[in-house]
């Protein structure tokens, strides 16, 4: 009777928990209808206040097209077999799309080319890739990164009376836009007639590796004129450096991006301009292209989302602000 009894019990108490409980099941839901398609967004890096107004943008226009867009990128800016293998990553799992900032315009080449065979679309944003876009990859939306840094040059022999000597501080080997700034600075620099002192190191990914490399400058940069630097990180680490020298705001310094030390340093005079991306507006547009491509539309094979010069005199018109932000 005992046993009958406890037997009752433990029956009834597992049909009163199982009453409780919602329905579950085991069945994926990526095949569902209704499920938003899934697209990666893959930059150089994750750290740079740059990255994320791109990350910002991307989410922003992930939302008004019905995307689900994943943010996924190296720790580092100079970490190129962890973007391969994001890359690879993302291809594995079929995702319906793909934006990516290439940290080398070679070496991401052949698993951009991989995607492509898959089926999947991709868009590289903000640094040119190996490649025709249109026919290689689907688009490519950027700065027009050699016109800024032509617009740098000439700002930089305004600003040291179209003579003198300057430096140029370099980002990373590998990294086309970047590249391109730094041709596009020495074309202008070289055509108002000024001497370039140094134009072969290497700031590297972040602020102290820029750091320490413009310190190691310190006697090329007592004797120049003006500096130039090609990104937001090599921009920043310049900056402390001068400070560190004693140069700020003795030096002419033009930098790249925007970042609150570089806007601080806009304000009191440690920097005479920088040349502004629209981040933001990258991010939107290479979603906006993924998503036209997943619907069959047609994409232009290169965008320009464009750059303004920023000096002390404009930092606080809204058309530039907003970029300073």
């Amino acid at each position: 009777m005992l046993r009958a009894l406890a037997l009752v019990a433990v029956s009834s108490l597992l049909a009163a928990c199982g009453s409780d409980q919602p329905a579950t099941t085991d069945k994926p839901v990526s095949g569902d209808a209704t499920a938003a398609p899934r697209v990666a967004v893959i930059p150089k890096g994750t750290t740079h206040v740059f990255w994320q107004a791109v990350a910002a943008g991307a989410k922003d226009a992930g939302a008004r097209t019905g995307l689900n867009v994943v943010w996924k990128g190296p720790l580092q800016e100079n970490d190129r077999a962890q973007q391969i293998q994001l890359v690879q990553q993302f291809v594995s799992e079929g995702v319906a799309g793909i934006a990516l900032a290439p940290l080398d315009h070679a070496a991401l080449a052949p698993v951009v080319r991989s995607a492509k065979n898959s089926g999947i679309p991709v868009v590289i944003f903000d640094s040119d890739l190996d490649g025709t876009p249109g026919v290689d990859f689907a688009s490519f939306v950027a700065t027009d990164n050699r016109a800024g840094g032509e617009l740098a040059g000439q700002r930089l022999a305004e600003l040291v009376g179209g003579k003198g000597k300057v430096v140029l501080l370099r980002y990373q080997v590998g990294s086309a836009s970047t590249e391109a700034r730094e041709a596009g600075f020495l074309a202008a620099a070289k055509a108002a007639g000024l001497e370039v002192l140094v134009d072969n190191r290497y700031a590297g990914a972040t602020i102290g590796e820029a750091k320490n490399t413009a310190l190691n400058l310190a006697d090329h940069l007592q004797q120049a004129h003006g500096v130039f630097c090609s990104n937001e990180s090599a921009t920043a680490g310049m900056l402390q450096a001068l400070d560190q020298l004693g140069l700020r705001g003795k030096v002419r310094f033009v930098g790249f991006d925007s970042s609150p030390p570089l806007v601080d340093g806009l304000r009191d005079g440690g920097i005479d301009a920088l040349v502004v991306q629209d981040p933001r507006k990258m991010g939107e547009l290479s979603v906006q292209a993924l998503a036209d491509l997943i619907a069959k539309k047609p994409v232009a094979p290169k965008v320009d989302t464009g750059a303004v010069l920023a000096t002390k005199a404009n930092m606080d018109e809204p058309a530039v602000k907003r970029l300073l932000q």
